[in-house]
C-alpha cells in the first residue's frame, strides 16, 4: 500500500490539494489500480501491435480554403466603434 507521504508526492507533482480524509482514500486507491498493473504485466504480449486507440476513428480536417473578402480592410475599419489607429482597431487588453 503506498503511503501518505508517496500520496501526497504524487498530489503535489499533479498540482492538486488534497485534505487529510483525501489522502488516506487515495492511498487505497492508487494502491490498488498499481496492483492491477502488476496483474497486467503477466499477460504476454509479445508480437501485439502498439494501438492508441481501438475505435477505428480518424482525426478527420478539412481542407484550409482562402474566400475572397466581402468588403476591403478600409470599409471594416470605417464601420468599428473602436478606436483605430494607424490602421488597426485599438483593443481592450486581455492580459493585465
Amino acid at each position: 500500500m503506498l503511503s501518505e507521504e508517496e500520496v501526497r508526492h504524487v498530489a503535489k507533482l499533479a498540482r492538486i490539494d488534497l485534505k487529510d480524509s483525501e489522502v488516506k482514500k487515495f492511498s487505497e486507491q492508487l494502491s490498488g489500480v498499481l496492483d492491477y498493473m502488476d496483474i497486467l504485466k503477466e499477460v504476454d504480449t509479445e508480437g501485439v501491435e502498439e494501438t492508441s486507440q481501438v475505435t477505428g476513428l480518424k482525426n478527420v480536417l478539412g481542407g484550409d480554403n482562402v474566400a475572397e473578402a466581402r468588403c476591403k480592410r478600409e470599409e471594416l475599419l470605417e464601420c468599428s466603434e473602436l478606436p483605430v489607429d494607424d490602421n488597426q482597431i485599438r483593443v481592450k487588453p486581455a492580459i493585465k
